[in-house]
């Protein structure tokens, strides 16, 4: 095995296998690992566009009992500043936002005990009735796991009755590493890999949409990094139910793991990830830049190294503030970095549908 052999097997169109995706993470040059990642970006998504979504990601509670070290946000119950919202402020939220734009609600909360089933499915139901012009992008699993354990369903049952209740797409987060050596330290009360991958398999195979995430930059080895591609590739390979990869960095501020790692990967790593999950994850359509978690500068670079996605606009955003991490930006805003990197900016759905293209106004 050599990086030429590599190399002539993706512009080939085949398949890499972990040794051969462990030694792209390891041994190629960053430049040469972006460029094999762009070719892979067009032969996918022809067009020179870049698309990105009018969204948000507000929570309904902080209130979490499964303390994954790497987390700012949860508070205990009774603890200061924890808090939970009625169904009607999370409407009124949505209809705030709503009336600004935002088409998609990306809503998550802490796994949450004293929450009972039925305001899961009052919140999608109303959501659907009440602020139809939104999409509701609602729960990760460890909610859904946390729904079953209250509710004393199963996930199938759980998952069903959400989408009887009009719930058509899930968020892919509480992936973190799908490795259970890394699971085991930081996140120990969440679930194992397993869990998750069942979690979204169930939803895939009712027919839900969702999104699969990875964050890195703590206690995982390469070795995790290319057995979390290579479950979810194999997940995808089952259902084609994952609309797009997003992968970002652990943000240490304020949280347990902080002692250990105090600092932010690199944007090296970064471009690194982002390039290796175009090449490994040969079944997804999509790669979501974050510009959020790395900066606009490396979001903008990051649509050269095999990304074709801009994420959204987080209208609304508190997990990483919690963790000392901020970037806000504007619709205007994001169709200029579109636009200054080279690329047409397609504004999209939740499901990757165009809403509106934006052509560049050429200059007097």
């Amino acid at each position: 095995m050599n990086q030429l052999s590599i190399y002539e097997k993706v512009n080939a169109g085949n398949r890499i296998t972990r040794e051969e995706g462990l030694m792209l993470l390891q041994k190629i040059e960053l430049l040469d690992l972006g460029e094999i990642a762009n070719v892979i970006r067009f032969r996918k998504n022809p067009k020179r566009e870049v698309t990105f979504v009018i969204d948000t990601n507000p929570n309904y509670t902080n209130v979490c009992n499964i303390d994954c070290i790497f987390c700012a946000f949860y508070r205990h119950p009774g603890e200061e500043g924890e808090y939970t919202y009625t169904v009607n402020e999370m409407i009124q939220n949505f209809k705030n936002t709503a009336s600004n734009g935002v088409t998609t609600v990306l809503l998550q909360g802490g796994v949450n005990p004293a929450l009972p089933f039925d305001y899961y499915l009052e919140l999608v139901e109303r959501t659907r009735k009440e602020v139809p012009e939104v999409h509701p992008h609602f729960f990760s699993t460890s909610e859904i796991e946390g729904m079953a354990k209250v509710s004393g369903l199963t996930i199938k049952e759980v998952l069903q009755k959400l989408w009887n209740a009009g719930l058509r797409t899930i968020p892919g987060g509480g992936a973190e590493i799908l490795s259970d050596r890394v699971k085991k330290k930081i996140s120990h009360l969440k679930g194992t890999s397993a869990d998750w991958l069942n979690v979204m398999r169930e939803a895939h195979k009712i027919g839900y949409k969702t999104t699969a995430t990875m964050m890195y930059g703590h206690l995982e080895t390469d070795e995790d990094i290319i057995e979390h591609l290579e479950v979810v590739r194999q997940l995808q390979d089952e259902y084609h139910g994952f609309t797009a990869f997003i992968p970002w960095s652990f943000k240490p501020g304020n949280t347990p793991l902080h002692k250990i790692i105090p600092t932010y990967a690199s944007s090296t790593r970064y471009l690194q990830i982002i390039a290796l999950s175009r090449i490994y994850l040969d079944n997804f359509d999509h790669i979501q830049a974050s510009w959020f978690s790395e900066g606009k500068k490396i979001g903008q670079v990051a649509i050269h190294f095999g990304a074709d996605d801009f994420g959204g606009t987080l209208y609304e955003e508190n997990v990483h503030a919690e963790a000392d991490f901020v970037n806000k930006t504007t619709i205007d805003e994001v169709i200029h970095l579109i636009q200054d990197s080279g690329f047409t900016p397609v504004q999209r759905t939740t499901l990757y549908k165009t809403l509106k293209v934006y052509e560049k106004i050429q200059a007097a």
